[in-house]
């Protein structure tokens, strides 16, 4: 076989560049052999302040990495998710207990999660270069060659691409939809919290979602471009109050607001087959927040990647990889799509709106569709 510098490459050392790196060299493959490139510094990817909602599913995978106490310590567990459709009928309450689980899932910073798993992948003795930039990746018969911003080329047997981006900045693959939506974000806090509860309401322009985080909630409301556009140019105080009419008062009253920010929302999924080069993660499919489903899909490409590469690193374990992940990466991405077309796309108290909200109600008489749901959200398709 063709001599080469590595046998894998990892181009992105997010959360699940990281986690498929550690992974892989927990499964006994050569942890020298195995690169880890990322144009950031550990210390700078430590400090990305935004918030992630991690499933139950997805703390499994970072127990494993040995990367979830420190995580768990500064997390906030999730132990019911309130769904509602706001002036309908039709809602629906998760409850860890009708699980037998801790939690349903839990609030932590991208940030941490981040420096958790740097710090647990460290000793492993992978081949890490951060930071480092990968500028062109040439697929050829034998190898692929990664070619970094500072002109050195790396050579491997397969390239793991887990570099994603944010919508927007991407290219195009072979499912691309622009929302026509933004999603504003920020740190909120009221006077009548309720522990351990996240909401998931459903407005006419799109989800607003409230994750229990600290001393107040994360806050994630999708709405149409305009909107957005009038949202973040009110002072705090008319935020607040457009929140609080929105929402509503099921934690009391919206007392204070961190910095806003607000990036467009869209889907940017399944990339061009590739002998050599998989991608996984936000570089394989780009997601609406609806759910909080993006990372936790991208883990599960991580986990069942690793152990298809323990077996055999070959472009025929990629393709082993591509057909076991694809019922559910395919109904992640159905699920979050028509329920974001749903809002994005349908005139306000549309008919197809209406049906959202009593497929809410229907779902809360019948025990089992609940704990479809809710089994799909902490571990995906299994």
């Amino acid at each position: 076989m063709e001599s080469v510098d590595f046998d894998l490459i990892i181009c992105g050392g997010g959360p699940v560049g990281q986690s498929v790196a550690g992974l892989l060299a927990r499964r006994q493959l050569p942890a020298a052999r195995i690169a880890l490139v990322d144009m950031k510094s550990p210390e700078q990817a430590a400090a990305d302040p935004r918030t992630i909602a991690l499933s139950y599913g997805s703390r499994q995978i970072l127990d494993e990495l040995g990367a979830w106490d420190d995580i768990g310590r500064s997390a906030t567990a999730i132990e019911q998710i309130h769904v509602s459709r706001r002036g309908h009928f039709g809602r629906t309450l998760l409850d860890r207990k009708d699980y037998q689980l801790p939690a349903l899932g839990y609030v932590a910073r991208y940030g941490e999660v981040n420096r958790a798993l740097a710090s647990a992948i460290a000793p492993l003795g992978l081949s890490l270069m951060r930071p480092a930039e990968a500028q062109q990746i040439e697929e050829e018969d034998q190898h692929v060659a990664v070619t970094l911003k500072d002109g050195r080329i790396l050579r491997a047997h397969l390239v793991i691409q887990a570099e994603g981006g944010v919508f927007g900045e991407q290219q195009h693959k072979t499912l691309q939809r622009d929302y026509q939506q933004l999603g504003i974000i920020a740190h909120v806090q009221a006077d009548g919290v309720i522990a351990h509860r996240a909401f998931e309401r459903f407005t006419d322009e799109g989800p607003l979602a409230l994750l229990p985080q600290d001393d107040g909630y994360a806050l994630v409301w999708c709405v149409r471009p305009a909107t957005g556009e009038q949202l973040m140019a009110l002072e705090d105080a008319g935020f607040l109050a457009a929140l609080q009419r929105t929402f509503g008062e099921r934690v009391g009253r919206f007392t204070r607001i961190s910095p806003r920010h607000a990036f467009p929302l869209g889907l940017n999924a399944r990339p061009g087959q590739s002998r050599r080069v998989v991608a996984i993660g936000n570089a394989a499919q780009t997601l609406h927040p609806v759910a909080g489903q993006g990372l936790n899909l991208g883990l599960r490409d991580a986990r069942v990647l690793a152990d298809v590469l323990a077996r055999e690193i070959s472009p025929q374990a990629l393709q082993a990889f591509e057909r076991q992940r694809g019922q559910d990466r395919s109904l992640t991405i159905r699920l979050t799509d028509l329920m974001a077309r749903i809002f994005a796309g349908s005139p306000q108290g549309s008919p197809l709106q209406a049906a959202l909200g009593l497929s809410l109600g229907a779902i809360d008489l019948l025990p089992g569709a609940r704990g479809l749901l809710a089994e799909h959200m902490m571990f995906g398709r299994r």
